[in-house]
């Protein structure tokens, strides 16, 4: 995850910037000559911990190549949710129940299909899953069946691409099966279609890269760091370049973990910046307001995805409230209701082939066909407006900095970065009572 191009960022200062005297950091062995090198810059002291898998695994010799022949304990993956539910809706047909779980589902919903699938007394006996089971999750899996290798990616350009999934991710996928403690002991992997499967065994049977040679042949910056891809920041800059913010808030909203695919989400975030400018609290009875909350069940896939998008605005309440507290002063009712929309989400999970089949009954119109595509804001119309005088300036080649080098490469402009340079000092100057002593972190 912290080499990730475009979260890799947020890693990092997670790792250096927390404010705790230990942190247990997990992973696997590649990165753990990177990790303590870079514990080491900060004057850390550093602790490794090697553990080996306690229970068999082997990689099956038949990919399974038809859901006639699933068998209890069987988790199949898919790389895109559209897949998830055409698969649960197949399995449904053939008198199975399934327990189905992707990224976008709350915490509490995730947890409860993992209790049903993980209950001997459930009838439910088969997963459906992204790799969100790769992280957090104790699942009782006897088989690990790839519906497919390729995963959508950004490369280091910003590109969204198909790719094979790496070795590393194979690894992180294939190893929830037979898991310590399960009623499983020992653990297997296969594939749905027969030709992945000889791709499987060369992508298992390669090592993983150190991470530290990736970061070498990335660097833009000093030795270990990197420029991460800032697409998304860019995406939200843009959305609230209007809105008068100065510019430690304006970078905290463009830090917001938001799901950019999600209209709603965007149209929200809008609000609450516009709110945050005009100095007026984002009240609890305010976001009821905006989310219409009440909410009812969903009765379709495509309500389904709404309510999973307002609690992401719920979530999004809740991040920016540990970072403006006055500004949004509810954070405790909205977590009450954000826990009992989790629970609405929830039924409408356990209840997600009935919603398969009431999208699939009502007109094959673009708003409500199965394979939900939700907008995403377009801010081309934002774009438009800036003038030649925001266009990128070329600094002295002499001139090597930091600072230089974003100027050149267009990702700061000379005025910006003179505002930037006031705001620091400012802060240096105990101009800014919330964000004062900050950043200081006690030293092992």
């Amino acid at each position: 995850m912290i080499k990730d191009p475009a979260r890799g960022w947020a890693w990092t200062r997670a790792l250096l910037g927390l404010c705790a005297e230990e942190i247990h950091v997990c992973g696997e062995a590649a990165a753990v000559d990177f990790v303590t090198e870079l514990m080491y810059t900060t004057g850390e002291e550093v602790e490794v911990h090697n553990y080996k898998r306690l229970t068999p695994f082997s990689v099956s010799n038949h990919a399974v190549e038809s859901l006639d022949n699933l068998k209890p304990g069987d988790c199949i993956v898919c790389f895109n949710k559209n897949d998830i539910y055409s698969i649960s809706r197949q399995i449904e047909v053939r008198g199975l129940e399934c327990a189905v779980i992707y990224g976008s589902l709350p915490p509490g919903t995730k947890l409860a299909q993992a209790k049903k699938f993980n209950d001997p007394d459930d009838p439910c006996k088969i997963l459906v899953a992204t790799d969100a089971i790769g992280m957090g999750l104790n699942l009782s899996i006897r088989r690990i069946i790839f519906n497919s290798l390729v995963k959508p990616s950004v490369n280091e350009k910003g590109e969204r691409e198909l790719d094979t999934i790496s070795t590393s991710q194979a690894l992180q996928i294939a190893g929830r099966a037979g898991r310590f403690s399960s009623v499983f002991k020992e653990g297997e992997v296969t594939t749905m279609q027969r030709d992945d499967l000889t791709v499987l065994k060369e992508i298992l049977g390669k090592p993983v890269d150190p991470i530290e040679d990736i970061f070498v042949s990335l660097a833009q910056v000093d030795g270990l760091y990197f420029v991460c891809n800032i697409d998304d920041f860019k995406f939200l800059a843009d959305m609230i370049q209007h809105i008068p913010l100065n510019l430690r808030s304006r970078y905290v909203f463009c830090t917001a973990p938001i799901n950019k695919k999600q209209a709603f989400v965007c149209t929200s975030f809008l609000k609450f910046a516009r709110q945050f400018s005009r100095d007026e609290p984002l009240t609890f009875n305010w976001v009821c307001r905006h989310v219409n909350w009440p909410l009812a069940p969903p009765k379709n896939i495509k309500d389904l995805v709404h309510l999973e998008a307002v609690h992401d605005v719920l979530d999004l309440y809740l991040w920016l409230s540990y970072r403006f507290m006055d500004m949004f002063p509810d954070a405790n009712l909205v977590r009450d209701i954000q826990k009992e929309l989790d629970g609405i989400i929830q039924v409408g999970v356990r209840n997600i082939t009935r919603l398969i089949r009431a999208t699939e009954d009502q007109s094959a119109s673009p708003e409500t066909a199965t394979s939900v595509r939700l907008p995403v804001l377009d801010t081309s119309s934002l774009r438009r407006g800036r003038g030649s005088k925001n266009q990128r300036k070329e600094p002295s080649v002499t001139d090597s900095s930091l600072s230089s080098r974003l100027v050149q490469d267009g990702l700061l402009t000379k005025e910006l970065l003179q505002q930037l340079q006031k705001e620091w000092v400012r802060e240096q100057n105990g101009g800014d009572s919330n964000s004062a002593n900050k950043g200081k972190r006690k030293k092992k």
